[in-house]
């Protein structure tokens, strides 16, 4: 049941303006970065920006919709949501589009839809969900951490079939995050990880296009026509750029140099046109968005609130640091968009969705502090 704000409290404003501004500046950069390409397949500048605006309007809509909900309901559809995630990952091996080697998305009306962008936040509801009803036998392996893991692995491995080593990686970091959170014993987490060690070096090296993209980051010009080539052109973006950029629009990289610019390596295009001054601002305008979503959870007086919005803070965290970290050159590239600002719609409205559920949170706060001042008049 959605209640009125009166009732359900104040949503953190300032998280909703961040979340706002972040969107407006991802479909501004968007348009830079894809007017050539756009024009080129399309002939028209507008293709991907008003795609990518459709995605937007669709998000924010969800974002308030979901903020309006109070988020303790999602504990009863943990269930579901998680057996949806399952159903979908298993049908796009089977019926989706390969593109690239890699058959991650449905095609509908003209439109790519990546069921595993969906499943981050289906985990990070069940676990919250789960983990906070066992209570103390969390620490217990075998009623405890052993189903959990358990589960966690039949979902990794759909996804690695896809294959979206990225995606896994960031599902590990949320899964880790909760647990912990949550109070498991820290010595099954380091025997499990012992276990789990020569599996991810196995994944990383049977692949050669796996291993190519881990070592090619250390030094990308031994092979500036292969596996190094997108991050040098991403480096030249950075380079360029200097400290104040050549100017919104003014990008030379995004001229067919940096493959796909509006994507995964858009933040090189606002490195070039804003230069070290923009992309700093812009890194402190996510800093603030994560410092404020971390406020909400803590300031949670549930542990289900408290792992449920950790656990969406950390999953936009841990995918902003993996973008900026390949497109600087200080991680490899994983393929891992930019949230909030490169170009595609599950991301999108993945980040806005479990953005409505932090402000959700928040507003629950609010509402507990105001009774909590009004009992004490």
């Amino acid at each position: 049941m959605i209640l009125s704000g009166k009732s359900r409290g104040r949503p953190d404003f300032l998280l909703l303006f961040v979340t706002i501004a972040l969107v407006g500046f991802g479909l501004l950069m968007i348009f830079s970065a894809s007017t050539p390409i756009a024009m080129i397949k399309h002939d028209s500048p507008w293709h991907y920006v008003m795609k990518q605006g459709i995605f937007a309007l669709i998000g924010l809509f969800v974002m308030l919709f979901f903020m309006n909900i109070p988020y303790r309901w999602w504990k009863k559809t943990a269930p579901f949501l998680l057996l949806f995630a399952l159903i979908a990952l298993i049908l796009v091996l089977i019926f989706g589009v390969n593109i690239n080697g890699a058959r991650r998305w449905f095609v509908l009306g003209g439109f790519n839809l990546q069921p595993a962008e969906f499943t981050k936040l289906s985990m990070i509801v069940y676990l919250s969900a789960i983990i906070s009803r066992k209570g103390e036998h969390i620490r217990k392996f075998r009623k405890g951490l052993l189903p959990i893991f358990i589960m966690i692995g039949i979902l990794l491995l759909l996804v690695m079939k896809q294959p979206d080593f990225g995606t896994v990686l960031i599902l590990l970091c949320i899964a880790a995050t909760i647990i912990v959170i949550g109070g498991v014993d820290l010595r099954h987490i380091f025997l499990l990880s012992l276990g789990l060690i020569p599996v991810f070096i196995y994944l990383a090296v049977s692949k050669s296009y796996r291993l190519q993209r881990i070592t090619s980051f250390l030094n990308p010009i031994d092979n500036p026509q292969g596996s190094g080539y997108q991050l040098i052109q991403s480096l030249y973006a950075l380079g360029h750029g200097s400290m104040t950029g050549t100017g919104l629009g003014k990008s030379v990289q995004k001229l067919f140099y940096l493959p796909e610019a509006h994507t995964d390596f858009i933040f090189a295009v606002v490195g070039e046109e804003f230069g070290f001054v923009g992309s700093f601002a812009f890194i402190m305008v996510f800093f603030l968005f994560i410092w404020r979503g971390i406020n909400a959870a803590l300031k949670s007086d549930d542990p289900f609130g408290i792992m449920l919005g950790m656990g969406i803070v950390m999953m936009i965290c841990i995918q902003f640091l993996l973008n900026i970290g390949a497109v600087t050159g200080s991680l490899p590239i994983t393929g891992v968009p930019l949230p909030f600002i490169s170009y595609g719609g599950s991301s999108l409205i993945l980040c806005l969705a479990s953005t409505g559920i932090l402000l959700s949170i928040s507003r629950d706060n609010h509402r507990r502090r105001q009774a909590s001042e009004f009992n004490t008049r």
